[in-house]
């Protein structure tokens, strides 16, 4: 799938996917008769139940799982708005590419392929402060660079990233989305003093008055404000929709990418789970206005897909559940009254 210009974007976020009522009906059958008591294995049910509905099927099952890393560069770092220098990107990336990160160990454990996909890491988006972070055909590349991991035959699609400056476009995406002040939406990142943080906020609020008379669309909000990394996990989740494949998101960067769709179409939200929530301030209030409850709360703020790679080993155990345990029949126990 590939966004060869601004209609087909609006038009795959306009008509969106929904998940198979037979199958959540079935799924929810079989729930009912396992050897437990109704409801007491709690949101470990409405996970197996969800992914019934997006991979049709009454046992579903994750043979087929992948985490995509996006990598990009952003201008707006040459203004001091991280705690590290911009060439971290491109040696993180270096990094997962021979095994030594975070997410190398922890999609191992779960299960999981990871696929890093950097984008023009020589070439960082514009200062948005004073220009659109992209051109038009820029955010198009980006959107169809994140669709092209999704791919017919996974069962699910995790997504996280890595780009230093990152977490201000993504406090800027969200106040342009939903409204509020910078100071509500942004946070330390990989760990700003609080004179950097000060910086921060200033930065975020002359990218906002900039913006301001600019269109609002979607499409328009990513290309002026977000990062090449951001956009293709836009890109990726949308494509994963037409597919009716779940996606699980990491952080508050990677959730970020929602903010413009779910602001035009809420519905974008449906097939997607929400790994965990980070100690990024934002991103709790942000899994609010995307309507997700957060699986896990472990205190982590590192990216790269992280959270989402622990949380896919408690999407395994539901599914597991869900599949191998015996119904009261197959038991012979009596079931309830």
């Amino acid at each position: 799938m590939t966004y060869a210009s601004i209609a087909d974007f609006e038009g795959a976020l306009a008509s969106l996917a929904a998940p198979d009522a037979a199958a959540i009906a079935a799924a929810e059958a079989r729930q009912a008769q396992l050897t437990k008591p109704p409801g007491s294995l709690a949101r470990l049910e409405d996970i197996a139940v969800f992914f019934a509905g997006w991979q049709g099927r009454e046992r579903p099952c994750i043979e087929n799982g992948r985490v995509v890393v996006f990598a990009g560069n952003h201008g707006v770092a040459a203004r001091g708005v991280s705690a590290f220098p911009a060439d971290v990107t491109a040696q993180m990336v270096a990094n997962f590419a021979a095994g030594g990160a975070a997410i190398n160990a922890l999609a191992d454990a779960a299960g999981l392929e990871l696929q890093v996909v950097p984008i023009a890491l020589d070439r960082p988006t514009e200062d948005f402060t004073h220009a659109p972070a992209m051109s038009e055909a820029e955010c198009l590349e980006a959107l169809s660079i994140g669709a092209a991991v999704v791919t017919p035959e996974l069962d699910l699609l995790a997504v996280g990233e890595m780009g230093i400056g990152n977490s201000t476009a993504a406090a800027a995406l969200c106040a342009r989305s939903f409204g509020g002040r910078a100071r509500s939406w942004a946070g330390p990142g990989t760990g700003l003093a609080p004179a950097g943080m000060e910086r921060k906020i200033a930065i975020i609020e002359s990218a906002l008055a900039f913006h301001a008379n600019g269109p609002g669309s979607a499409f328009e909000t990513l290309r002026r404000l977000g990062g090449r990394e951001i956009v293709a996990i836009a890109g990726a989740v949308l494509a994963a929709r037409r597919q009716r494949i779940p996606v699980l998101l990491d952080g508050f960067i990677s959730s970020s990418a929602l903010a413009p769709l779910a602001a035009t179409n809420p519905a974008i939200t449906a097939h997607c789970l929400a790994g965990h929530c980070s100690t990024e301030p934002g991103h709790r209030r942000l899994l609010d206005r995307l309507n997700l409850v957060p699986l896990l709360q472990l205190g982590m703020r590192l990216g790269e897909g992280s959270g989402a790679a622990v949380a896919a080993q408690v999407i395994r155990s539901a599914l597991a559940a869900h599949a191998r345990m015996a119904t009261f029949a197959e038991a012979g126990i009596a079931g309830a009254r």
